[in-house]
C-alpha cells in the first residue's frame, strides 16, 4: 500500500453506520486505502458490501463516522467540487440537449461559457457524440446518454473521478466499448479514478489496482496490483496474465462465501 505521504486520495481507519429502522447498519469497517496522483483503482466486491458508500464518503456527498479521508491537501468533510462524479444512472435533464446539459457544469461554476462550449464540444466529439449535440436524452440510447454524463463530469477538467458503477446498466457490446472510450478520456485527461464495479472482468480490464471488499460489513479484503500494459485492448481479456488474475479474483470471493457452486 502507498504511503499517505505520497499519496492524492488518503482513507485513514473509515468506517461508515447508519441508523435503520432495526437499529444500526455498519456499511463499512476500518478501512485504509492510499491511492496516488494518476492511478486508476476499482473498487470490486458484491452488493451491499459498501463499495458506493465508500465512494460518497470520498467525494464529501456523505460524512464518515469514524476516521479521515484527504484528497490532496484537503481534508473531505463537506461535498467536493474539485470532483467529477458519474453515477450508474446518466441524470440527465430531460429538457435540455446533450451539450446542454454538458454545459450544466460551466454554468453552475459561473465559468467562461464561450471556453466550456469550446470543451464541451471536443469532449462530445472524442466519444462519437458529434451529431448528437443538439438531440434531447429521449432521443439517446442509454449508452449515448452515458457518454454525456461523462462528458459533463470532465467538462471542468477534474483532477479527480468518481464512478458508481456507471455501466452496470448497459449491454455487453457497449459496456466494452465505454470502457475503452473511457481509459482514453483517463489518458488525454491526466486524472485519478476510483471506480465501483461487481464486475470481475472490468475491474481488471481498466484498473491499475483492484481493491477486494469483503461483504457487510465492508472491509479490505486485497488490494491486487493489475500488471498489464497500456493502452489496453479488448484481445487482452484474452491474455494469460488477465485469466490468471481473473481466477485469482474468483477464488478470493469464493473463499469469502460471495460465490457457492454447490446445487
Amino acid at each position: 500500500m502507498n504511503s499517505a505521504a505520497e499519496s492524492y486520495i488518503s482513507i485513514s481507519g473509515v468506517s461508515k453506520t447508519f441508523n435503520g429502522r432495526q437499529g444500526e447498519v455498519h456499511a463499512l469497517k476500518d478501512i485504509n486505502l492510499n491511492i496516488k496522483p494518476g492511478e486508476f483503482v476499482s473498487v470490486l466486491g458484491p452488493s451491499g458490501c459498501g463499495k458506493s458508500t465508500l465512494m460518497m464518503l470520498v467525494s464529501g456527498l456523505l460524512p464518515v463516522s469514524t476516521g479521515r479521508i484527504m484528497v490532496g491537501k484537503k481534508h473531505i468533510d463537506s461535498p467536493n467540487a474539485d470532483a467529477g462524479i458519474v453515477f450508474q444512472q446518466d441524470v440527465l435533464l430531460e429538457w435540455r440537449t446533450a451539450l446542454q446539459n454538458v454545459m450544466m457544469q460551466a454554468e453552475i461554476r459561473k465559468g467562461d461559457l464561450k471556453q466550456a462550449k469550446e470543451r464541451a464540444l471536443q469532449l462530445l466529439k472524442m466519444v462519437s457524440l458529434q451529431g448528437f449535440e443538439n438531440s434531447y436524452p429521449k432521443e439517446l440510447s442509454g449508452g449515448m446518454r452515458q457518454r454525456v454524463s461523462i462528458c459533463r463530469a470532465l467538462l471542468h477538467h477534474p483532477p479527480l473521478m468518481l464512478m458508481d458503477e456507471p455501466f452496470g446498466a448497459l449491454d455487453a457490446m457497449t459496456r466494452d466499448q465505454l470502457q475503452i472510450d473511457l481509459l482514453r478520456l483517463c489518458s488525454d485527461n491526466d486524472m485519478t479514478v476510483l471506480f465501483i464495479t461487481h464486475s470481475i472482468s472490468e475491474a481488471i480490464f481498466l484498473s491499475d489496482r483492484v481493491v477486494v471488499m469483503s461483504p457487510r460489513p465492508g472491509r479490505i479484503e486485497r488490494i491486487i496490483d493489475i500488471d498489464l500494459p497500456r493502452p489496453r485492448r479488448l484481445a487482452m481479456r484474452e491474455d494469460t496474465r488477465f485469466i490468471e488474475y481473473t481466477r485469482e479474483l474468483t477464488q478470493i470471493f469464493k473463499g469469502l462465501g460471495v460465490f457457492r457452486e454447490e446445487y
